[in-house]
């Protein structure tokens, strides 16, 4: 693939992923098979001068990005380099390239419209982790939105990408934001370029919405001037539509009846926390990330399905709560059953000496000893037995007493008279 331009040293471009109004995103590969995903913002620094406000400005907000690796993350995608690009001078940001589809992919054909509630649940802890890592470091990332949420193939972890917006000035945010396109999800206050803690709050609440119901809360009819005024509104002051109507609207044809009324039993927990993030007014919103997921570790919300987790994200398996129980109570008795046949011992013996303690055999009444089958200790203790059956016997014991380490090991049960 030719070069759009050069990226930087060592760093090839190996063409565009996604444009927009907040940069662009490359495909770049260095020496090797090491492929990575380079943000270039669209701000050119055409001087390197440290008095230069808007390059100190980037390299300011990249220092405080980077302390996001430093404690690695399973949900934050790793910052490998940033720098300017050797053609334009934009400054850019190289980050590990995850390997598989957004959110956005995910609920476009073939997948269905909607999550499950537990394919939610497992993005909604999983984000939620993210941002209260880089909350707690101090990094807001300011572009929260579907496809900048990837499903990792490889781990099968929900990663939070592309910290483009992080590194932007107020001004390059403002500039940005009328160009952005995804307004969608953008907080009533990103209308005039501010970004708070509580914007990515603002922004997740919109992805679990989307998940959920099928729909952003205000979806963008096109790209038109007008159309993006009206979303920016309906952020600002538009009540947020009825979650659970959208949801059983988009429903999908192919899911059974018994399906789709668990499907509509979203956790009341999950709602209320949708709704807050959702507020206009961001100090009734969580104030971070760390609040959001105290939240959600509080009120958990517990599924009447248990989830087997299978290669691809909406093709794992559910099973009723009582029907997985109830499977899983069998295979423990089975095995404890198992386990006990194998190490439970029954020893059954006489005493042929004083301090000897052997199997021997049954007799059987006026013949003879039946050689090496279990001994009824009654039948010798108590029975009389014949002259002739007790020589027999006699001469058993001091056979056994000299092969003793042979024939007194005791029997072990067999499990289901099998093995």
């Amino acid at each position: 693939m030719s070069k759009v331009f050069t990226i930087t040293e060592g760093l090839e471009n190996m063409g565009a992923l996604r444009t927009g109004g907040q940069g662009s995103v490359y495909k770049g590969r260095r020496m090797g098979p090491i492929i990575s995903a380079v943000k270039i913002l669209p701000t050119p620094i055409f001087t390197e001068d440290k008095s230069d406000k808007n390059l100190k400005a980037f390299e300011n907000e990249v220092t405080k990005l980077k302390k996001v690796n430093e404690v690695p993350n399973p949900n934050v995608v790793k910052i490998l380099n940033f720098g300017l690009t050797e053609s334009g001078s934009f400054p850019f940001i190289e980050m590990e390239y995850i390997d598989g589809p957004d959110l956005e992919e995910l609920l476009k054909p073939p997948h269905e419209k909607i999550f499950t509630i537990n394919e939610t649940i497992k993005v909604a802890g999983q984000l939620a982790n993210a941002l209260s890592h880089c909350h707690k470091l101090g990094v807001k990332h300011g572009d929260v939105k579907s496809n900048n949420v990837k499903y990792n193939i490889h781990s099968g972890n929900y990663v939070l990408l592309d910290f483009g917006m992080a590194i932007m000035s107020d001004e390059q945010r403002r500039t940005s934001m009328r160009h952005a396109g995804a307004i969608e999800f953008m907080a009533p206050e990103q209308n005039t370029g501010a970004m708070l803690f509580q914007t990515d709050i603002y922004s997740y609440g919109v992805i679990l919405y989307e998940l959920l119901a099928g729909q952003v809360p205000f979806p963008l009819a096109d790209n038109g001037e007008t159309s993006r005024n009206t979303v920016m509104i309906a952020h600002m002051e538009s009540a947020v539509p009825d979650l659970k109507a959208l949801r059983r609207k988009n429903l999908p044809d192919a899911w059974s009846v018994t399906t789709k009324e668990q499907e509509m039993q979203v956790p009341a927990q999950m709602l209320q926390v949708i709704y807050k993030c959702l507020e206009k007014d961001p100090q009734k919103r969580f104030a971070n990330g760390e609040q959001l997921q105290a939240a959600l570790l509080q009120h958990q919300p517990e599924s009447d399905s248990i989830t087997i987790q299978t290669a691809a994200p909406g093709n794992n398996i559910s099973l009723p709560r009582r029907v997985f129980f109830g499977g899983l109570a069998i295979f423990l008795l089975a095995v404890t059953f198992a386990l006990v046949g194998l190490f439970h011992k029954k020893v059954k013996y006489i005493t042929v000496t004083p301090y000897q303690p052997f199997w021997v055999t049954r007799p059987k009444y006026g013949s003879k000893v039946v050689q090496y089958s279990k001994f009824n200790t009654d039948t010798i203790l108590n029975e009389s037995l014949t002259a002739r059956d007790s020589a027999k016997l006699a001469n058993y014991e001091r056979a056994l007493i000299r092969s003793h380490k042979k024939y007194a090991k005791p029997k072990r049960k067999k499990f289901l008279g099998l093995f």
